[in-house]
């Protein structure tokens, strides 16, 4: 099967009609990957900055733990769903290749780009109708999530590495990682910082789907749900 992305899903303008865009193995995913986010940036924030002391017999709890283990839980379901969207994308609808593969080499994809952008500052009267993503989603999803995510699953692989110590499954698969980036130290800070790299790209997204519902004309926390869009006069 190809792996052709369709360099242009712009609906007509007079399209009111209901279509099946996203399959449930993408929407179970987007749910479940949400989830795995939250819990990955708030346990890991807690990691970075611990309690200071807890009240009671230090025996009687176990709090750290439990957050690190939330933590690998989370991290699991990331990084394995995100292995098992690649794989989908190859079996899966046109609208699934979107995240992974951008048409950068198409001039019509680039317009559309320029387009949307003068969109979401207000330039433009009204929007362009999508079937699938619209350019700069596609571009910020690539950018921000999948790049990120290869980002953070390498470094996240890499510390837990070090738990598991030498000659681990960790340890031959992201065990090189840490001497590229420099020092155990760096690795942590690399991976910090790529937490609130993608929470930003999380602000964003949910800002411009609630947007794009209520001012675009068009589904788009609704699509996620139930698959289908529908285009609004």
């Amino acid at each position: 099967m190809g792996y052709e992305v369709e360099v242009s899903t712009v609906a007509p303008e007079n399209d009111e009609g209901v279509h099946y865009i996203y399959e449930a193995p993408v929407r179970i995913w987007h749910w479940i990957n949400a989830g795995s986010i939250l819990v990955l940036a708030v346990s890991g924030y807690l990691i970075a900055h611990p309690f200071p002391s807890l009240m009671g017999e230090a025996s009687h709890h176990f709090l750290m733990g439990d957050i690190r283990f939330s933590h690998f839980v989370a991290a699991y379901l990331f990084g394995g769903g995100f292995l098992i969207r690649f794989l989908w994308s190859f079996i899966g609808n046109t609208y699934s290749r979107e995240l992974f593969r951008i048409p950068v080499t198409s001039g019509e994809w680039w317009k559309d780009l320029s387009r949307e952008i003068r969109w979401i500052f207000f330039l433009e009267k009204s929007p362009r109708k999508y079937y699938g993503h619209n350019p700069v989603a596609q571009s910020a999803m690539f950018v921000f999530f999948v790049l990120g995510s290869l980002v953070m699953i390498g470094t996240g692989g890499a510390m837990y590495a070090e738990g598991l110590g030498a000659g681990s499954w960790a340890d031959r698969l992201f065990g090189w990682i840490t001497p590229l980036v420099g020092q155990p130290q760096d690795l942590r800070t690399l991976h910090h910082l790529g937490m609130w790299f993608i929470l930003v790209f999380v602000l964003g997204h949910i800002y411009m789907a609630i947007r794009e519902d209520i001012v675009g004309r068009q589904t788009s926390v609704g699509t996620m749900i139930s698959g289908f869009r529908f285009f609004r006069k």
